[in-house]
Formats: C-alpha cells, sequence, structure tokens
C-alpha cells in the first residue's frame, strides 16, 4: 500500500552542495535530446511514470535483465515501447563527470520528467530530490500496476488510488497525452469499433492503421498540438477525439467529466493541478536514507 513516511526525506536542494551543477546539467541534456526529436520529451515523462507506479520512483525501470532478475523493460506494458534509456545514460554520464557517485538514476530520471514538460510549453516546479536507485527491478510486478490503454475508468480510478493518487490527480496526469505518440495496435480497436468517437476523426485514423497491418504506425494523442504541452487534450476528449479507451473513458458520461471540461477550458487550473499530481507522484515509495544505492551506470546495479 501507499507510504508517504520516506518522501519526508527528499528536498528541492538536497544535492545544493554536494552537486551544485546538477539542475543545468541535466537540462542541457534533456534540451539537446528535444531538439533532435520533440517526442523523446513525451517518451521520457512516461519513462519516470511507468517507474513511479512499479514499486515506486526508484529507477528500477532503467535495469536491464540479469542473471539473478527479470527486468521490467520486457514486460507487456513496456516492451517496445517505453523509451529514452540512452538520453537518461547519457546525462548520467555527465552528471558522473561533475559529481561521481552523489546523484541517483531515480532523481535524474525524475528531473528530466520536469525538464521535459518545460522543454515542450509546460509548467515548471521545484522537484524533490533525494530518491535512492533500487537494486533490483520486478517483470511480475509491471502488468497489475500499470494501466492498459484498454482501461475503463474505474480501474483507472483504482490504480491512481493504489499509489495515494486521486481522481483529479488521474485526470491532470493523463493531460501528459498533450504529448507523444501510441502505436496504431493500441488504438486499432477503438477507431473500428467504438461509438464514442467522432466519424471522421476516426476515418482519419484508419488511413494509417489498417484493420490488417501497420501495428506500429504511430500518431499522436493529441492531433492538434502534438508538441505543444497546453491543455488541448482535454478540448479533444469534449469532440470525441481522443485516441486511446482509456483517454476518452475520461470524458464519457462518468464522475470526471466535470474536470476534463475544467481543464479544457482553463489551462492555469490544469497546470497547477499537474505539477500537484506530478509532486505527489514523484513522492510514491521513494528509497531515501541508506536504502538502495547510487548507481554508477543506470541500466545495472553496481
Amino acid at each position: 500500500m501507499f507510504t508517504g513516511s520516506s518522501s519526508a526525506q527528499l528536498s528541492t536542494n538536497f544535492y545544493y552542495k554536494t552537486c551544485p551543477k546538477l539542475l543545468n546539467t541535466v537540462r542541457a541534456g534533456i534540451h539537446s535530446a528535444v531538439a533532435k526529436e520533440a517526442r523523446m520529451g513525451a517518451s521520457l515523462l512516461r519513462l519516470h511514470f511507468h517507474d513511479c507506479f512499479v514499486n515506486g520512483c526508484d529507477g528500477s525501470i532503467l535495469l536491464e535483465d540479469t542473471p539473478t532478475f527479470t527486468g521490467e523493460q520486457t514486460a507487456a506494458p513496456n516492451n517496445r515501447s517505453v523509451r529514452g534509456f540512452d538520453v537518461i545514460e547519457s546525462i548520467k554520464k555527465n552528471v558522473e563527470k561533475i559529481c561521481p557517485g552523489v546523484v541517483s538514476c531515480a532523481d535524474i530520471l525524475t528531473l528530466s520528467a520536469r525538464d521535459s514538460v518545460v522543454v515542450l510549453g509546460g509548467p515548471s516546479w521545484k522537484v524533490k530530490l533525494g530518491r535512492r536507485d533500487s537494486k533490483t527491478a520486478s517483470f511480475s510486478d509491471v502488468t497489475g500496476a500499470i494501466p492498459p490503454p484498454t482501461s475503463t475508468l474505474d480501474t483507472l480510478i483504482n490504480r491512481f488510488n493504489t499509489k495515494g493518487l486521486s481522481p483529479r490527480d488521474l485526470v491532470a496526469l493523463s493531460g501528459a497525452h498533450t504529448i507523444g505518440q501510441a502505436r496504431c495496435l493500441f488504438f486499432k480497436n477503438r477507431i473500428y469499433n467504438e461509438t464514442n468517437i467522432d466519424e471522421s476523426f476516426a476515418e482519419e485514423r484508419q488511413r494509417t492503421c489498417p484493420t490488417n497491418g501497420g501495428d506500429d504506425n504511430r500518431a499522436p494523442l493529441d492531433f492538434r498540438t502534438p508538441k505543444l504541452f497546453d491543455n488541448y487534450y482535454y478540448k479533444n476528449l469534449l469532440e470525441k477525439k481522443a485516441l486511446l479507451r482509456s483517454d476518452q473513458v475520461l470524458h464519457d458520461g462518468g464522475s470526471t467529466d466535470s474536470l476534463v471540461e475544467l481543464y479544457s477550458d482553463d489551462s492555469d487550473t490544469f497546470e497547477h493541478d499537474f505539477v500537484t499530481a506530478m509532486i505527489k507522484m514523484g513522492d510514491i515509495q521513494p528509497l531515501t536514507g541508506s536504502q538502495g544505492e547510487i548507481r554508477k551506470i543506470c541500466s545495472r546495479p553496481n
């Protein structure tokens, strides 16, 4: 169950003395990566989400398989889907040059998620730091934690609640789908078989996502401003133009409709609630103090 006790040991100035150039180093790495490929910002934000939802924000998603454990990267919600490991590894290398053995991969990933949002036009916030890295990862814990794109509203609410996140946090964090892309495999059923979808939108998507094949063809989650962090995601939901079922269920006659309507109308409230929820998500079960370790290389335990 969710416990917030160790998150009390996180602080925004954790590396103030031990690694004063940390924030600038991470920011430079993100700027460079997102300049090369805007989609990378969304990928890094998602990587942080998939890390935090499986046994806390402990950098476990970054671990490759070892002889003693099968990691999280090949579990169904992550396999051929999560990406950005090379960006985190490259930033970690630069951080190690200036402060060897000091900054965790879990914290670098958390900062990268924030910097990705900022560089794509979203809000900024002070990130709490002091997480330590796990020494292991769990293949079997992934599928029960990460909600699939076919989720009902009840499933989404329950899975977020398990992590100490409210329905309001759920709707605000889903707004991260204002950036990024999804594979045809994950929205094929929606665009051919579901009824709560705008007809012309469905037809447009069918052009690059045929009934047979094309599974890896990608489409933007927010077709209007796919490379901008804004509130158009919510405006799309009002028009039944969500790409994924798990997005449209947030505005489909249920308990979260009013929040979607609020955020579509008021980007300041959306950004405020998104920041609040991101900070809460970053507080999920961190390893602190003498727990875990500070990895030298993010993809393997020391």
